[in-house]
């Protein structure tokens, strides 16, 4: 048998916030309830489980593979929003995408920091 996610879990200080959040940005499904759980689903059988930390939320990185039109809607969205957005995943290039491997590519945080970022094609692609 091949070894796939299934998935992973996402600390928030507002487990329903980021949640809906997620969904809103990245234009899903409204997220499920599974226990402790706010369940968002993604497109390749994978969910980020958001759960509510009572202490501080460690920051991770996420990245999503999405389609040209995915991407325009999604920026579109972040723009809508006027959350900053950046090119790098060290935030030096504010305001701006990268063209990495032909592609296009930003990055974002989430209300709790976490470093979220949306490419449309794989690095080394």
């Amino acid at each position: 048998m091949a070894v796939h996610l299934n998935h992973t879990i996402v600390e928030a200080s507002d487990r329903d916030f980021t949640a809906d959040f997620l969904t809103d940005l990245l234009g899903l499904a409204p997220a499920g309830t599974f226990g402790p759980f706010r369940v968002v689903e993604l497109g390749n059988d994978v969910s980020l489980d958001v759960v509510q930390t009572r202490g501080a939320v460690s920051a991770q990185h996420y990245a999503f593979l999405v389609s040209e039109e995915e991407f325009d809607e999604i920026w579109s969205r972040i723009k809508e929003r006027g959350l900053t957005f950046w090119a790098d995943p060290f935030h030096r290039q504010a305001g701006q995408i990268n063209t990495n491997d032909g592609g296009r590519g930003l990055y974002w945080e989430d209300p709790d920091g976490h470093n979220l970022e949306i490419i449309t094609r794989p690095y080394g692609g």
